[in-house]
């Protein structure tokens, strides 16, 4: 079974149309908690309006993460150590999307 990042590169490429790559796509940064922040625009695929229930975890200032829609957009922050877990969280419910999409 493919690893989130290799899912991520390849639902990335599937929305790359030869527009929206050029106006939207993927954002992996690092925050100084220390930490990361992501933001996945969803403007054009499947998962454009469909509702999201935000996630909350804290266990600890390096074990946590937090994620939500906003502006059309997943954003996602994290502990140095969850970025694979927001990745499966994003991934989770973009193939739901996909799914309930289908005819």
């Amino acid at each position: 079974m493919e690893n989130n990042f290799e899912w991520l590169q390849k639902w990335y490429k599937s929305q790359c149309d030869g527009d929206w790559e050029h106006e939207y796509g993927i954002k992996i940064e690092t925050v100084d908690n220390p930490g990361w922040y992501v933001v996945i625009n969803l403007q054009g695929t499947e998962c454009e309006g469909v509702p999201f229930s935000s996630v909350q975890f804290e266990i600890d200032e390096m074990n946590w993460y937090f994620c939500l829609l906003r502006n059309n957009a997943f954003e996602a922050s994290c502990g140095c150590c969850n970025l694979d877990k927001v990745l499966q969280i994003f991934r989770d419910w973009a193939e739901r999307c996909q799914k309930d999409r289908l005819p």
